[in-house]
């Protein structure tokens, strides 16, 4: 239901204009004046206001001119019984929708309505439509400490090139974002760069996904599908997680890297492709390959240049400015106040053991976000973040086993082994 906010301080049209539009199934508020009005706006939103121009305290014409400044979006439709066109004219001047001269004709100011709340709809997609746009476009690569600065400078040097990267790292270290930005640095940004999650698809599904398929190569081929390597091209192919491969697609994979050429599934034509091949993994891909899980030569092949992405823990110079990054984010994403944090909240999350790396602490600002206050304290940290995660751990700690005993003779077998290691 829309929300219209009626501005004038003439309490019987502000009934009269109410009673029309609850009628019409619109929900209503009312200011006395411009001053009031400004009020209202700075603690919620309207869809649509409907202001008269003279007024005591704040007129119409100086409200609207605060209101561009507090909420250029909201449409304001100017009435007046004392109005002409000058006054018109510099009231769209200074950013009105529109100006009804009272008594307002009813269909007019109806219709006037609707447009005026088509222009906050289509302002609204618009700005949902802005978010898309930014959010596909390529995030920093934040931090500066030595790990993070030696892969910036290792990007500058290799994305120009065409030499295929290897990105080896944990899980939410940010490998991706270190292949988007090799792309975003090199001749093909122009074209796309092409995911493919080789941990996400079945192994008999994985060359069909690499590779595309004829009609009919087999039972629900019911068309021509083109694969990751020719979406790619001219562009560059990020095969994460690579190392969860099947040994018969890594075996296409080396001949497509070989030749530049790829074959469908059910085909027989060769089709050159012109594809960068950046490849992640989480895995040790020579312990992979002594243990006959990978193929030497794609490792060959693949690791060109090697880029290490280090784990939270190892770059914890770069907790505060990530966090403060996250908190921006977030806060932007869920159209609030951006929130401060205090420098010993900081510390706290520069001692905190993080095993899901960046990922974990992004997902952490943002309960921190719902959760916490204006200010994110030292307080908000150890209840929201330690004591989370410490529960959680004893939860997995638990269901190992099937008693209470069970579990303390294995914590009082760790102690031990523990005090061992400091003597």
């Amino acid at each position: 239901m829309a929300k219209i906010l009626i501005v004038d301080d003439d309490k019987s049209i502000r009934g009269t204009l109410r009673d029309i539009l609850e009628f019409e199934k619109y929900s209503v508020d009312e200011a006395v004046d411009g001053l009031d009005c400004i009020v209202k706006i700075k603690q919620q939103s309207y869809d649509v206001i409907i202001m008269d121009v003279k007024m005591p305290k704040m007129d119409g014409m100086e409200a609207i001119e605060k209101l561009q400044a507090i909420s250029p979006e909201t449409p304001v439709i100017m009435i007046s019984g004392h109005g002409n066109i000058d006054t018109a004219v510099e009231s769209v001047k200074k950013g009105a929708f529109d100006f009804i001269q009272k008594p307002p004709d009813l269909n007019r100011l109806l219709i006037t309505l609707r447009n005026a709340l088509d222009k906050s709809s289509l302002e609204t997609e618009r700005k949902v439509l802005q978010r898309k746009v930014s959010g596909s476009k390529v995030q920093e690569i934040i931090g500066n400490s030595d790990s993070i600065s030696v892969i910036k400078e290792t990007i500058e040097k290799v994305a120009p090139t065409d030499a295929r990267v290897l990105i080896t790292g944990q899980n939410g270290t940010g490998k991706e974002l270190v292949a988007r930005w090799i792309h975003q640095y090199s001749r093909r940004k122009e074209y796309p760069i092409v995911e493919v999650n080789c941990a996400a698809i079945p192994s008999e599904l994985i060359e069909s996904e690499l590779f595309g398929h004829e009609k009919g190569s087999f039972t629900s081929a019911v068309k021509q599908r083109l694969g990751k390597f020719e979406q790619a091209h001219g562009g560059t192919l990020f095969l994460d997680e690579i190392g969860d491969m099947s040994l018969s697609a890594q075996a296409k994979v080396l001949r497509a890297l070989q030749e530049n050429k790829i074959t469908r599934v059910g085909g027989e034509k060769d089709i050159t492709v012109d594809v960068r091949v950046i490849a992640a993994t989480n895995k040790d891909l020579r312990a992979e390959i002594a243990k006959g899980h990978f193929r030497e030569d794609l490792y060959h092949r693949l690791a060109v240049i090697i880029i290490q992405v280090p784990s939270l823990n190892d770059r914890v110079d770069d907790i505060p400015e990530l966090t403060k990054h996250f908190i921006q984010q977030v806060c932007d994403e869920y159209n609030i106040a951006v929130k401060k944090i205090e420098s010993k909240a900081l510390s706290l999350l520069q001692n905190f053991n993080w095993t899901g790396n960046i990922r974990e602490l992004r997902n952490v600002v943002e309960r921190l976000i719902i959760l916490s206050g204006n200010t994110i304290t030292s307080k908000d940290i150890e209840k929201f973040v330690y004591n989370s995660n410490h529960y959680t751990a004893l939860g997995s700690l638990f269901e190992k086993f099937d008693n209470f005993n069970e579990c303390s003779a294995y914590l009082k077998e760790e102690f031990e082994k523990y005090k061992a290691t400091l003597v």
